[in-house]
């Protein structure tokens, strides 16, 4: 049976892989602080829970040094960070300026680790799990804007400009400590970057789901934040799972990927949508809320690479009626 380690298992992306590699029939180790994470018995799956072995309740910057050898895993997925919507990003930057201690801690076991009795010549798939933060904000305003290919990052440096605040720092070290473990160690390590990853079980500090729930609870009007006009790249979570999945053993070491659709969606647009959708015959206004943050004007990915190996298959009609069903089904047991 493969053996894999999980970090963040109890995050969204976390939790995506989870399920798929215990449902594909892998040994799943799970390390979270639960800080931010679903337990298992709140995952709403009968399987999983049945399957997956938590590391205790560590932190990474803990746990690792407990850990297990890197060569005792067929691969290892890094998803462990603070990220927490906008409001986190852009209000509270040095929590999310943890994420360099992890990632510091993560790489410093990946390659500090001697080989183990299942032999020298085994090495990890590593996945490290960057983000879009990572590209430079001055292609991503409303007068200058660009899809965003991986060559605009380099070896963990960016060619036109500073990342988004701390995350996108952070994020953007991380990939440099991957190049760094590539290079100078011979670890194995992928780097990719989604976009704006949603699914069912997304916190509400994420706009999809947010946007997708006032809907579902007929209000009105409908609020998004910022002008509206903001565009992004949505990208179900299943599809990343897939893409990851297809593109691990082919891609080379080193090798960074974005995980986008290459679509650009406003968030009024996803809003009028969502109406469409879900509620059709109401008569629902969008107002946008000024006052709150919205980020960057225009994030969405240039897919060129990402399509000479896999293309999304979970249209964006279809990812909001699944979110939808989810939370409406999600009411109807709070109410009982």
């Amino acid at each position: 049976m493969k053996r894999v380690l999980i970090t963040g298992a109890a995050g969204f992306v976390g939790r995506a892989f989870t399920r798929r590699l215990v449902r594909d029939g892998w040994e799943v180790v799970a390390l979270d602080n639960m800080s931010a994470g679903e337990p298992l018995h709140k995952w709403h799956d009968p399987v999983v829970p049945h399957f997956v072995r938590f590391q205790r309740m560590w932190d990474v910057r803990d746990g690792v040094a407990a850990m297990d050898h890197p060569h005792e895993y067929d691969l290892i997925i890094h998803c462990a960070a603070i990220v927490g919507g906008r409001l986190k990003i852009d209000n509270a930057p040095l929590d999310v300026a943890v994420d360099l201690e992890i990632d510091a801690a993560f790489f410093r076991w990946v390659v500090g680790a001697r080989p183990s009795a299942v032999g020298p010549d085994r090495k990890p798939k590593v996945i490290y799990f960057s983000s879009s933060a990572v590209y430079p904000v001055e292609l991503q305003q409303r007068l200058q804007y660009i899809k965003l290919a991986e060559s605009l990052v380099t070896q963990g440096a960016t060619k036109f400009g500073r990342p988004d605040v701390t995350y996108g720092w952070a994020k953007l070290t991380g990939e440099y400590l991957a190049h760094l473990a590539v290079k100078q160690y011979g670890a194995d390590v992928l780097i990719y970057r989604p976009f704006s990853g949603y699914g069912e079980d997304q916190s509400f500090d994420y706009p999809f789901p947010s946007i997708i729930r006032r809907v579902v609870n007929r209000d009105n009007p409908i609020t998004i934040w910022g002008s509206g006009e903001q565009c992004r790249d949505f990208i179900h979570i299943d599809d990343i799972v897939e893409a990851v999945m297809q593109t691990k053993d082919v891609l080379k070491p080193g090798d960074t990927l974005n995980l986008g659709t290459g679509i650009a969606v406003s968030f009024q647009e996803l809003a009028e949508m969502a109406l469409a959708e879900v509620s059709p015959t109401s008569y629902d206004d969008v107002v946008c809320d000024k006052t709150k943050p919205e980020g960057v004007f225009y994030r969405v990915a240039d897919t060129y690479k990402l399509s000479q190996f896999y293309k999304p298959r979970i249209t964006l009609e279809e990812g909001i009626r699944r979110v939808a069903k989810h939370l409406t089904e999600a009411k109807k047991k709070c109410s009982e």
